[in-house]
Order: C-alpha cells, then sequence, then structure tokens
C-alpha cells in the first residue's frame, strides 16, 4: 500500500526549546493532522510539518524511517524543501535501483511531493482527538498480544468493535502516534553475515536479504503490485495461507501484555484427587508443575522455560496437562494449546471446555468462528500461532516430532514468537526428535518421562511378519495365508483394523483384494485426499467399517477401542521408527483391551522396525522397574 510520510518537531512548554525533528509515516493523515493540531493548540506560535509523500510506497517509507533514524543532529536540522528533496531522493535511490529503471524514477517522481504544510492550533481538533482517543485505546486493546496485516486488523475491529468500522483507519492511526501500536514492513531486509556466503554473493552486493517478519522465512518471490506501484514487491510464499504478507503490507503489533507474576507449583496428590491421574502421570505432572513453580521464583524472568512431557501413546497426555493449565490459568495468565491438526483441535475442544467451564475459550483452525476471539485459554492449530506475539504464559506445544511442525523452521519461528519474555513451553511427544532426547539425557532440557498407559499395562509389542511388499500382493491378486490367518484373528476377537500403507495409489487396488478376500466385511479405504475421511473415520469408531485403509494421516490423534494395527510396507523409508511407534500406539489404548495387536509386515526387517521394537520394549521395561504396572505383567507382554 501507500502512506503518507512527513517531518515533525516536538515543542516543550518553553517554545525556546525544541527536540528533534523526527519522521513519521501515516495510514491517515487526516489523523495526523488532528493530533498535531491539538497538541499545539495551547501555542499561539504558527508552526509547521514537512511533508514528504503523500502517497509512497510502504516498504520506500520504512526506508526512509530506518534511515533517517541513523542520521546526524546536524541532517536533522535542515528545514528548506531542497535539501530534503536531496535527501529523499540519495536514500530512496537503493529502491529505485532494484525496480526496472524507467519504472524506479517514474514511480520516484509520483510519490515526491515535498512542501511546508503549515497548520493551527484549534480547540476542534482537540476536541475530535478526544473523542478518537477511546477508539485507539479499543484498537490497541483488540492487537495486545497479536501481530496481523492491516486487511486482517479490519476484519479483527469490524467483528469485536463494530462501531469503529468506518474510522478503524484513524484508530490505528492515533494508536501509532500515541505509541500504542506499531507497524513495520511484513517484509523486510536483514543482513546477511559475510561469512555464511560467498565471495560472489559479496561482491554482487548482495549484502542483505528479505525476510517475512510475520513467519521468519526468506521472502525471494516478487510480483507487480497495484497496491504501491512498484514493479518488484518482495512478498512470502511460506504464510501465503495466512494472507499475503509483502514488502509493502503493514504488519501491525499491539503492545506485548505482561508476564503473569505467580504460578502456583500445585501439588502432585491434589492434581490427583480433581483429575483422576494414575501414579506415573501424577509423578510427570508433579515434576512439570515444580518445574514451572521454580521458573516463577527465578532472578532471570526474561528467560523461555522448557519442558519436555515424554509420554508414550495412550498415556493420557492431554489430562496431564490439565494441571498445568489450571496453574497458570488461577494465576490469571494465559495459554495456548498448539497441536499439528484441525482433528485433534476439535477432539480436544470439548474435552478442555469439560474440564475449564468457567474459562473463557478459543478454538482457531482455517476457517474457525473463534477467529478474532481471545479467550483466556486457546486452542489453535500451529499455523495459527503465526497471528501472535508475546501472547501467551504458557504454551503447549503437542506432538512436537509431528508434521508440520517438524522440520518446519517457520513453525518454531512462530511458536517461539507468540510465547511472552518469561513465559515457559512444555512438550508433549511419545517420539521426541532426537536432538531433544540428547538435551534431555544430557539434562540441558528439563523433563520428565511417563513410561505407561493410563491403565497400566504394557504397550503392545509389534510382530515382524514378512510377507511380499504391497506391490508384489497385488500383482499375486493374494493374502499371503500367514497374514490372511492373523487378520482372520482380529475379525474373529471383534477387533478394528488398522491398516497402514505407504502410498494413497495402491488404496483402491488393496481395497478391492481386501473385499474378494473378506466379503462380508466392510472395509472402506482413506487418506488425505479424501472429502470424506471425517466421515469414514466416525464410521469406523462406530464400528460401521471394521477394516480401514490408510496412510500416516491417522498415526497420531485417533483413538479407537478395541484396534489391531498392521502395517504393510514397513520396511519403507517413509515409516521411520518414530512414525511406527506412533502407528503402533493405536492398538491397545483401551483399558478393555489393553493387550491389542500390532504387525509390522514387511518382506525384510528394517533398521526402523528394529528401533520402534526396542523403543517399545525399553519403556515396557522402565514401566516395570519403576512399578507402574498392574500385577506381575512384564516388559515383553
Amino acid at each position: 500500500m501507500k502512506v503518507a510520510v512527513y517531518l515533525a518537531r516536538e515543542e516543550e512548554g518553553d517554545h525556546s526549546k525544541s527536540d528533534e525533528l523526527n519522521l513519521y509515516i501515516s495510514i491517515c493523515p487526516e489523523a495526523d493532522q488532528l493530533w498535531w493540531e491539538a497538541r499545539r493548540q495551547k501555542t499561539k506560535e504558527p508552526w509547521s510539518i514537512i511533508c514528504i509523500s503523500s502517497q509512497m510506497p510502504f516498504s520506500w517509507a520504512c526506508h526512509l524511517r530506518e534511515n533517517f533514524r541513523k542520521q546526524s543532529a546536524m541532517i536533522r536540522e535542515e528545514t528548506s524543501i531542497q535539501s530534503w528533496r536531496r535527501w529523499t531522493e540519495s536514500i530512496l535511490q537503493e529502491k529505485v535501483a532494484r525496480e526496472p529503471v524507467k519504472d524506479g524514477m517514474k514511480l520516484l517522481r509520483d510519490c515526491l511531493d515535498i512542501k511546508i504544510v503549515p497548520l493551527r492550533g484549534t480547540s476542534h481538533a482537540e476536541e475530535v482527538i478526544h473523542s478518537l482517543y477511546d477508539d485507539a485505546v479499543e484498537a490497541a486493546g483488540q492487537l495486545t498480544g497479536r501481530q496481523l496485516l492491516l486487511p486482517e486488523v479490519e476484519a479483527l475491529l469490524t467483528e469485536n468493535v463494530p462501531s469503529m468500522q468506518t474510522e478503524y483507519k484513524a484508530a490505528i492511526q492515533l494508536g501509532y502516534l500515541a505509541g500504542r501500536i506499531t507497524y513495520e514492513a511484513a517484509v523486510a531486509e536483514q543482513p546477511i553475515h559475510k561469512q555464511r556466503h560467498s565471495l560472489e554473493q559479496w561482491l554482487l552486493g548482495r549484502r542483505v536479504q528479505l525476510h517475512c517478519r510475520r513467519c521468519g522465512s526468506v521472502a525471494a518471490e516478487q510480483s507487480p503490485c497495484a497496491a504501491c506501484g512498484s514493479s518488484a514487491c518482495a512478498y512470502c510464499e511460506a504464510c501465503l495461507a495466512l494472507g499475503r504478507s509483502r514488502a509493502c503490507a503493514l504488519l501491525l503489533q499491539g503492545a506485548a501484555p505482561p508476564a503473569v507474576k505467580g504460578a502456583a507449583g500445585g501439588v502432585p496428590n491434589v492434581a490427583d484427587s480433581r483429575w483422576g491421574l494414575s501414579p506415573a502421570q501424577s509423578a510427570a505432572t508433579g515434576a512439570a508443575l515444580a518445574y514451572l513453580a521454580e521458573r516463577r521464583d527465578a532472578s532471570s524472568a526474561a528467560a523461555k522455560g522448557r519442558f519436555l512431557l515424554w509420554a508414550v501413546t495412550g498415556a493420557g497426555k492431554t489430562e496431564m496437562t490439565f494441571p498445568l493449565l489450571d496453574a497458570i490459568l488461577s494465576s490469571g495468565g494465559s495459554v495456548l494449546v498448539a497441536t499439528p491438526r484441525r482433528d485433534v483441535v476439535l477432539e480436544l475442544a470439548p474435552r478442555v471446555a469439560r474440564a475449564f467451564p468457567e474459562v473463557t475459550r478459543a478454538t482457531l483452525y482455517g476457517g474457525s468462528s473463534d477467529r478474532w476471539r481471545r479467550g483466556e485459554l486457546t486452542l489453535a492449530t500451529t499455523h495459527q500461532l503465526l497471528r501472535f506475539r508475546h501472547a501467551f504464559d504458557l504454551v503447549i506445544i503437542d506432538e512436537l516430532d509431528a508434521f508440520p511442525y517438524h522440520n518446519d523452521p517457520m513453525l518454531a519461528y512462530a511458536a517461539e514468537a507468540c510465547c511472552k519474555q518469561g513465559g515457559s513451553f512444555i512438550y508433549l511427544s511419545a517420539t521426541p526428535p532426537r536432538e531433544l532426547q540428547k538435551q534431555a539425557a544430557s539434562g540441558k532440557l528439563a523433563y520428565a518421562r511417563v513410561p505407561v498407559r493410563f491403565h497400566r499395562h504394557p504397550l503392545p509389542v509389534p510382530l515382524l511378519l514378512k510377507v511380499p511388499s504391497v506391490q508384489q500382493l497385488l500383482k499375486q491378486h493374494k493374502l499371503p495365508a500367514e497374514l490372511l490367518r492373523r487378520l482372520t484373528f482380529s475379525i474373529e476377537r471383534g477387533a478394528q483394523i488398522f491398516m497402514f500403507v505407504t502410498r494413497i495409489a495402491q488404496i483402491d487396488a488393496l481395497l478391492h483384494l481386501l473385499r474378494l478376500t473378506l466379503p462380508d466385511l466392510r472395509i472402506e479405504g482413506t487418506s488425505s485426499e479424501d472429502p470424506l475421511r471425517a466421515e469414514k473415520v466416525m464410521a469406523f469408531r462406530d464400528r460401521t467399517i471394521r477394516l480401514l485403509v490408510t496412510t500416516t494421516i491417522l498415526e497420531r490423534g485417533v483413538t479407537v477401542p478395541k484396534s489391531d494395527v498392521y502395517i504393510l510396507d514397513a520396511n519403507n523409508r517413509l515409516f521411520d521408527a518414530a512414525s511406527l511407534v506412533q502407528m503402533a500406539g493405536r492398538a491397545g489404548r483401551s483399558k478393555d483391551d489393553p493387550a491389542g495387536n500390532v504387525v509390522f509386515a514387511a518382506p525384510e526387517r528394517s533398521l526402523g522396525q528394529k528401533e520402534a521394537v526396542k523403543q517399545i520394549k525399553r519403556m515396557n521395561t522402565i514401566a516395570r522397574r519403576q512399578g507402574y504396572l498392574l500385577g506381575k505383567e512384564s516388559a515383553d507382554d
């Protein structure tokens, strides 16, 4: 977009003294004029501002502002139009050079309109500013802890403060002038470290890179922009789904709310009585509560705390977080629970509502009706974190190792940014990334391990079954006898059967083969491309569907009582140890069917299969040694 740019000087009560000249950007020049007139209402002497431009590309205006801040006092004391034109043109040459030659010079000529604008203080201006200032305070309050593009701010204010709809730009500009709201270019330059880039790049003068301030990604794409007139306006592709972040787009931020001073440490046995935690859950939750209490008393309030809850699949991680949520919420703090997928958010929402009925809640995902709702407790998909800035006292990252969070620097950046200075992170995972495991083992990361499920039975240990690949099975049009025998056993015992495959393209052909082999069983398939996925998963839970062929989209977050798991092509490189552990974790989750059956079916045993079995057995051994298993069940049961 295009904005106004001008210079103004703050004067003290003693007119012989004055502050330095400052450069301002405006999205609503009328509001600025009223602001300065109102501030000079008691001054009888004439005064003025120096208008640089009424229609300058916002990225250019930000570039001017940054360079103005670096100028010497002598430059700031210049008063002539000619001197300010020379200075402006010299600073903007860098921007002009990035445009096609004719386009850049034309854009510069069109945007410069340097003139001295006399203003007079009037009581009318003071009255109008006074009436608008409440709107500015309200706009700043709505933006507290958020970072949004201007169209998003408009949508936020239209929904939450409809009376401000026609004056929202004036309210934002007054908030900016009063220091309650800041805005920067959504895509801006960051210095390139000389040692990290080639000599050729350095010599070519590529000393800067454009980054998206919203998501932290490199913004390498450029296109002509009707909003600012630039022929090479950079934009970010990484967070495009949340609205186009451009070099000329305003990214607005409200003030960061202060971190809560107290967070009850809690006592584990009190947590037990309210939340019904098992001994293993209680021990882990107690350790996390003690960590939060220690953080409360720590002298270094600026640092962010980090704690890992390493809990096996089906351990009841959600219930373990409830005492942590309560500790922060009861102290007046705010909590965010972020999880990778929308369906997990929707599953968590009613459980959290039952646990905290008196707390204001917001549930955020693509298309959510709570989009602009503010809650003490927020549930969100990880991409929604990009709209917050220093907003939460406690950020819980569920399924830390899962797609899309795992190996995505953008979402890691978003998570870091949305936590308050002095706040804390709780990481939840059954299969934490190797780096976090190393940090926990070395004592660099506080953690607690939950090696057993809430029902206190061992995890089902997978059976390694040697069978041909899926591709070979489809060519032979026949299931191996041993695989068929295992499937028949699962059917006869009344289990729901998850059958995981690596490729979406194989599902239909495998469905055809299974239906021919098991004609009396309702068998369906689903994947990320299936528009009826939600309906099929529901039918599978209701036992209308008995066998569901699927990809890894159902490896997490789905609990179906009395389930058996079959993983075909378990040796495929797409199924690493963490993925195999997660898929195996669909079995044995119910206290009425804690054993379950898990089969790794493959032509050969891979390192991933061996590591997954090893991890499962190790957790069972730890649970047995710590006395968490019921009765005399061994680690290998």
